[in-house]
């Protein structure tokens, strides 16, 4: 997959904005405040309706604007693709796919496949269990419409019945309907579970050894999917944990309460890991979802490297870029000293400012 061409229209700090990036590595270098992320937070909004940093559609409006469009041009296994994205500052995000515009934002995932990379994913394994469901979630959402389908459905679903819950108090005649909810919940939940599953297998028996490899063949790191509950004692456990589930007004029987388990020698990274043992395994992780995406999907994704690489030792610098030579790739950078000496060719140099971005070398 490519990316062929980003316009954008009011979009945070750009009024206007045209590119085409080379099908190679793309460096977009600059001071801090200037724009850089922007171009990659775009790309990102416009292929999977998230933005990487959260929030809201509004906080991307230029200030001063109503709306902000990005329009992205892609071409996946030699089919070209256009998708539109209107961001309102108070209505909800108008999205077109080849100029027919669609109903809902999940049947735009899975045209796009984007590997996003920035500092705070060097924080997945430190951080909390939200955090890497979210990796989980935006990766599988990308490679399985089904997927997007089931989730989206989940967390409706999840939504209602907690409301239900704080409402039983005022009102017990809704008591008989909890039930139908909950058979919702476990249907739907165990599809999450059981494509859960087969994505950290696949994960884990990629990661081995591109961890293996990151840390010299010094430590072997393994990938648990830690769930809440098996599909098979989903019912169960919906049943166990009634009473709770009434006291405090929550669901603590589902996939919403999974986690990502990583271990190195049978110790817990995220409690007993080193700084450079959790960024290693990040790296693997993020090396190895690239190597699934081309596994799943029959060709590689597009990166997006935002401003990693000064946070990275010289070693783990040059696995990274070694790792990305056959990929299209858009890098943000500060300057271009972690480039040099390394043997890495950039195929077309931007330099962004103030909202501005001149190719260096036209």
């Amino acid at each position: 997959m490519r990316i062929d061409s980003v316009r954008l229209e009011n979009f945070r700090n750009y009024e206007k904005l045209e590119l085409f990036p080379d099908p190679g590595t793309n460096l977009f270098y600059g001071d801090n405040a200037q724009g850089k992320t922007n171009i990659l937070e775009a790309v990102y909004v416009c292929g999977t309706t998230r933005s990487h940093r959260g929030g809201k559609d509004r906080e991307m409006v230029r200030f001063g604007s109503e709306e902000a469009h990005i329009r992205l041009e892609v071409t996946k296994k030699d089919i070209p693709w256009r998708i539109d994205m209107h961001l309102k500052k108070n209505r909800a995000k108008g999205i077109a796919v080849n100029g027919v515009p669609i109903r809902r934002a999940a049947e735009l995932l899975g045209i796009c496949n984007f590997v996003f990379f920035s500092p705070e994913d060097l924080g997945i394994i430190k951080n909390g269990p939200a955090q890497r469901r979210r990796f989980l979630d935006m990766e599988l959402c990308q490679l399985d419409p089904v997927y997007v389908n089931d989730l989206s459905t989940y967390n409706r679903i999840l939504m209602q019945r907690g409301k239900l819950l704080r409402d039983l108090p005022f009102h017990p005649e809704y008591e008989d309907t909890i039930g139908v909810w909950d058979e919702q919940l476990v249907s739907c939940g165990s599809r999450i579970i059981r494509a859960r599953e087969k994505f950290v297998r696949e994960l884990c028996a990629l990661t081995g050894p591109i961890h293996g490899r990151l840390s010299g063949g010094k430590e072997e790191l393994e990938v648990v999917y830690e769930k809440n509950t098996a599909p098979e004692n989903f019912a169960a456990g919906m049943k166990e944990n009634a009473e709770k589930d009434r006291k405090l007004k929550l669901t603590h029987t589902g996939p919403h309460r999974d986690d990502l388990g990583l271990k190195v020698g049978g110790a817990d990274l995220r409690r007993y890991g080193s700084q450079g043992q959790q960024r290693t395994a990040a790296l693997a992780l993020k090396l190895a979802e690239i190597e699934l995406v081309k596994k799943r999907s029959g060709e590689g994704p597009v990166l997006l490297l935002d401003d990693v690489l000064s946070e990275l030792d010289s070693g783990r610098q040059a696995d990274l870029l070694d790792s990305i030579r056959d990929i299209q790739t858009l890098i943000t950078g500060t300057g271009l000293d972690v480039f040099s000496g390394s043997g890495f060719h950039i195929d077309r140099l931007y330099h962004v400012a103030a909202g501005t971005l001149t190719q260096i070398g036209e």
